[in-house]
């Protein structure tokens, strides 16, 4: 078998990972020497490799995040200097997930929240875990839907299976009278089971009027904050410069 004859058995067994590097590597075994069981780890190696870097794209684009771009690295703490940097980077880690707890981030437009629910959802795919992410009022119109095309069921499960689902913006948007409801259903279904991170920059007392419905707010607020940490961003703004000194707002 030649390398064209053995570049296209490796492509008819799934893998294209040891394929495309084929060449690359009988080059470097003939170039050392390298011995056989180094290039064939070699190879092992570069396929798994290719397979994880699918599987992370693969999982980001499932995930859906309004700004794939937004994560740790770029997300500048010294802005707002107290808010709990010790609490992010522990949500970073991972360990609530495991630990099927919930997150809730409050605060006024422009402080951060979703820019650090996002990089959070980024951390836990490279930790393995499926992540989705819906802005409320999106999450609540696909409900919608697919309760009128007779769906709601399956689109029920693919919001309560995930291990992390990020509900971003609670508050932005005026919500259907169904949103109570809805909220509470998928909470209730996750609760002890999956972890969810609710971002809103409505102060938690003014949700039952947000919602319509003070019983069912005060239902999934007691699922939220049972595991839950709360991370409280702001005050000033990114987009506004709220309450900068002047010499800062000049800049």
């Amino acid at each position: 078998m030649n390398v064209i004859e053995l570049n296209r058995a490796l492509r008819q067994l799934r893998l294209g990972g040891m394929a495309a590097v084929l060449e690359t590597r009988l080059h470097q075994a003939q170039a050392e020497p390298m011995p056989p069981i180094d290039f064939l780890s070699c190879l092992i190696a570069d396929e798994l490799q290719r397979r994880g870097d699918r599987l992370l794209e693969r999982r980001k684009k499932q995930a859906a995040f309004r700004d794939p771009h937004k994560t740790l690295d770029n997300f500048d703490f010294d802005f707002n200097k107290k808010m709990n940097r010790s609490l992010v980077f522990d949500l970073a880690g991972g360990a609530f997930l495991a630990r099927h707890e919930d997150a809730l981030f409050l605060g006024p437009p422009g402080t951060g929240k979703s820019h650090l629910a996002q990089a959070i959802g980024q951390a836990a795919i490279h930790q393995g875990y499926r992540v989705l992410y819906r802005e409320t009022h999106q999450l609540l119109e696909e409900l919608a839907e697919a309760t009128i095309d007779g769906t709601r069921k399956e689109q029920m499960e693919s919001f309560v299976s995930v291990p992390l689902l990020i509900i971003d913006d609670l508050g932005m948007r005026k919500l259907p009278a169904t949103a109570a409801e809805d909220l509470l259903e998928i909470i209730m279904c996750r609760y002890e089971q999956a972890s969810t991170l609710l971002t809103s920059n409505r102060p938690v007392e003014d949700w039952g009027k947000l919602l319509g419905d003070s019983a069912a707010v005060t239902a999934m607020l007691d699922r939220l904050l049972h595991h839950g940490h709360v991370l409280k961003c702001g005050p000033r703004s990114w987009r506004t410069k709220t309450n900068l000194p002047p010499e800062e707002s000049a800049g």
